[in-house]
């Protein structure tokens, strides 16, 4: 086992260095760079750039360098915990990051863990109790919310508080915590306000969830070691969880890799709508206004924690299936 995690471990070195190149790569595609865009804002606003100051800009940033110079004075920096600074916002990215990051991780770690929650006992009760009633409605329930798109349920949600409650569910925090110093009052105010996003955030992914798990323990209780088991006198809830289900959580387990770094890129339009003090409405304005050092840096994590996720995702499968890591 120890030798199987050693050598996932290794196996991330090369690839965080061709995505790192990669998502440099990417944030240079576009015609010209933030440097451009900004002189032309100037103009098109009246002022005038001197030679001067536009010759500091460039020697600042390392806009005059050829690409790979640059590249590797991004990445370098990185690794010494440098981020660079954001042209826009004229301020470290690191200090932007860390604003944003920590909310971030707890929606994020809490949509998680509520998709999981919901999804696991649902799933293993429609396939259990196969076409019956509660099985018909947590299909229909599953297929509802793969169908409804995230920003739209974030609308009707408003809408419904709104209108019925005289409750707007925007944001994260009352705006007597906005900008306050954290206490138990402002934690509880959180809590309050994270379950709306909670749901939408995970009503596609766990309604996804649901019919993997299902289909998968339909299959495994079909098979002929089910039945020998079940023939031998073992009690059924015994039989479940010790043989067919933990055989099919594999499928179920894969997928922990693609959440982490969708919940933190997947909500930007939902944390637009809502207005939430997240990392994705902070990514998006960077790409659009090409801040090279932001943008490039959000690419970078993203990459990293679906490489993170990925590593946990075969870890879990080696420790639920031996025949993954012996082979």
């Amino acid at each position: 086992m120890l030798q199987y995690i050693a050598r996932r471990i290794l196996l991330m070195i090369p690839t965080l260095i061709l995505v790192s190149i990669v998502s440099f790569a990417i944030i240079q595609l576009p015609p010209g760079d933030y440097l451009t865009s900004y002189i032309t804002q100037l103009s098109s606003m009246g002022d005038l750039v001197d030679e001067a100051s536009i010759q500091a800009l460039k020697d600042r940033y390392g806009l005059g360098q050829p690409i790979y110079v640059q590249y590797l004075r991004w990445i370098t920096n990185m690794l010494q915990g440098d981020f660079g600074h954001s042209m826009e916002w004229n301020r470290p990215v690191w200090g932007l990051l860390w604003e944003r990051l920590p909310l971030t991780f707890v929606l994020s770690l809490s949509t998680l863990l509520l998709t999981w929650i919901v999804a696991f006992p649902i799933g293993v009760y429609s396939a259990v109790k196969q076409y019956s009633i509660g099985d018909y409605f947590a299909t229909f329930l599953g297929f509802l919310g793969l169908a409804t798109p995230d920003f739209l349920l974030a609308l009707i949600l408003m809408w419904i508080f709104f209108a019925f409650f005289g409750q707007s569910v925007g944001g994260l925090f009352s705006p007597e915590f906005q900008g306050a110093a954290w206490s138990l009052a402002k934690v509880w105010d959180l809590m309050k306000h994270l379950a709306v996003p909670m749901v939408i955030l995970g009503a596609s992914g766990t309604a996804s969830l649901i019919r993997i798990m299902r289909a998968n323990l339909l299959d495994e209780l079909h098979k002929p070691y089910v039945v020998t088991a079940r023939s031998k006198g073992l009690s059924e809830p015994r039989l479940l969880l010790k043989y067919p289900v933990r055989a099919a959580l594999n499928p179920f387990v894969s997928t922990a890799g693609w959440y982490l770094p969708a919940l933190v890129s997947g909500s930007t339009i939902v944390a637009v709508v809502l207005n939430l003090p997240i990392t994705g409405p902070l990514l998006l304005r960077a790409l659009m206004s090409q801040d090279m050092y932001l943008a490039g840096s959000f690419i970078f994590m993203l990459s990293t924690l679906t490489i993170l996720g990925t590593l946990i995702s075969d870890i879990l499968l080696a420790w639920l299936d031996p025949r993954i890591r012996l082979g």
